[in-house]
């Protein structure tokens, strides 16, 4: 059987083309999302950053930024605030102060604008603490001292409030975490820190609303936090948990796992699904793809 020549060539050449234009998208979509994340101001947009063993959350609304922790000592979430394309954050939280909640502040003070930075009354005697006091003062930036029962503004049409710490004497720090609830519309999240069982105990006694759609894990999925008469009174559709893969701290813990499996509590893990990005428009709770 002939072969037409002009035939195989054209249709070699057709192949060739699309072939071309399919790796031309490919390879600019692929470079267009790597290279920033865009943000709807109209939706309450929360990144679980994924910072491996450590902590770290972006909040945005409103084009205004809330960061909770640093991560550990390295620029990852200088990095991926980069990628954000954020040029100022309004306020910054250091839950409590642990090199892997702390670790990355340095980065954060020295390179953001940033206008207001709380913390616990709490201290700890290594570099990373040290350095972030230091960085701290070197840019003009005071300590806002916070515990429970206090209210961030960070946006009017938001609810940010201090359900931890209820204490200011603890002899573990993790105790001493910024425990944060934030409220849109008909939409909340939890955000603990490191608090373990002795600050659920007292955020229970407290008497304050701790109902939320989304809870972020104390400590990691830690057998230490996350009570069972806690994970009950939040009562979360969604668990997040901030850990790092094959972590010596065996996070998260079976028992922990196995309590969010037993309420059906949809979990997502950073160490599994890398930065987890979920949006609220105030009604409904969404998860970035």
């Amino acid at each position: 059987m002939k072969i037409n020549k002009k035939l195989l060539t054209l249709s070699l050449t057709v192949i060739i083309i699309l072939l071309i234009f399919v790796l031309y998208v490919f390879f600019n979509i692929k470079f267009r999302s790597s290279k920033s994340i865009s943000c709807n101001k109209d939706f309450l947009t929360i990144h679980y950053i994924d910072v491996g063993q450590g902590d770290s959350i972006l909040v945005q609304f409103n084009e205004k930024n809330l960061l909770i922790d640093a991560g550990c000592p390295n620029r990852k979430v200088y990095n991926y605030l980069k990628k954000c394309n954020i040029k100022k954050i309004n306020y910054v939280i250091a839950t409590h102060p642990h090199d892997d909640h702390i670790g990355g502040m340095t980065y954060i003070i020295n390179r953001f604008p940033i206008n207001n930075f709380l913390a616990p009354k709490a201290i700890n005697n290594t570099p990373c603490f040290k350095k972030m006091i230091t960085d701290l003062r070197k840019n003009n930036l005071k300590i806002n001292l916070t515990k429970a029962g206090s209210y961030i503004p960070f946006d009017s049409k938001l609810s940010c409030f201090i359900i931890a710490p209820n204490n200011c004497n603890y002899k573990n720090l993790n105790n001493y975490s910024l425990v944060l609830r934030i409220t849109y519309n008909k939409t909340s999240f939890l955000f603990c820190g490191d608090a373990e069982n002795l600050s659920e105990e007292e955020i229970l006694n407290s008497g304050y609303n701790i109902t939320s759609d989304v809870l972020k894990l104390g400590h990691h999925g830690s057998k230490t936090s996350t009570s069972d008469r806690f994970l009950n009174e939040v009562n979360p559709k969604v668990a997040i948990i901030s850990c790092g893969k094959g972590n010596d701290y065996g996070h998260p813990h079976k028992e922990t796992l196995k309590k969010l499996k037993n309420k059906n509590i949809t979990t997502y893990r950073t160490d599994i699904n890398e930065t987890i990005i979920l949006e609220s428009n105030g009604t409904k709770i969404i998860k970035r793809q």
